[in-house]
Parts: C-alpha cells; structure tokens; sequence
C-alpha cells in the first residue's frame, strides 16, 4: 500500500490497514505452535494483492469483505491451525553469516 504525500491515507487504505491489524491481534491468541502458520497465511494474502490499482474500489471493496469473513472464520478458538502453501524459508547456519570450519 503506497501512502500519500502528506501521510494522510485514504479511507479504503485505512480500512486495509485496520483488518491487518485485526489479523495480527487474532494470531496472538492462537496456539504457539500455529502462530507462525497463521502469519504466513495473513501476510500471503496481502502481498497476493499489493499491486491492486487503489482506484480499483470493486476489487479492493470485495477483498476486505472476504478478508473480514476469513478473519471471523479464523477467529474461531475451534480453529487450531492453517495450512499455507509454501512457508518463507527458514535461515539456515551458512545464510546466517557463519562460514563452514572445513578446509
């Protein structure tokens, strides 16, 4: 989401801004071991659709209705966990900076 010159955003920016902000606060209360799960899912979701013109209010006005119903439906304690498609890659010893000691 691009934010004006000035800071100000514009009502639909808001609105998006405020349902990921839901999204964050529902993850807290969800099982240690699935939180991750859950942000991964929330965060692909967004990016998906980063490069929405905002001026599409159509598009824009139809994902935050299906953005709230995914909330309300994940907010559901009975809802444990969530499969996500391809999870951000773990940081592995060698990517942390740390060389390999054989040679």
């Amino acid at each position: 989401m691009v934010v004006k010159k000035g800071g100000r955003l514009t009502g639909l920016q808001r609105e998006v801004l405020s349902l990921y902000r839901s999204c964050l606060r529902a993850i807290r209360k969800k099982p240690p071991e699935s939180k991750c799960n859950f942000l991964i899912f929330t965060r692909q979701q967004f990016e998906q659709h980063i490069n929405i013109s905002k001026s599409d209010f159509t598009t824009i006005e139809y994902l935050l209705r299906k953005g709230r119903h995914q909330l309300e439906t994940y907010s559901n304690t009975g809802v444990r966990n969530i499969a996500v498609q391809s999870p951000i890659p773990t940081l592995n010893r060698h990517s942390m900076g740390e060389s390999s000691r054989a040679h």
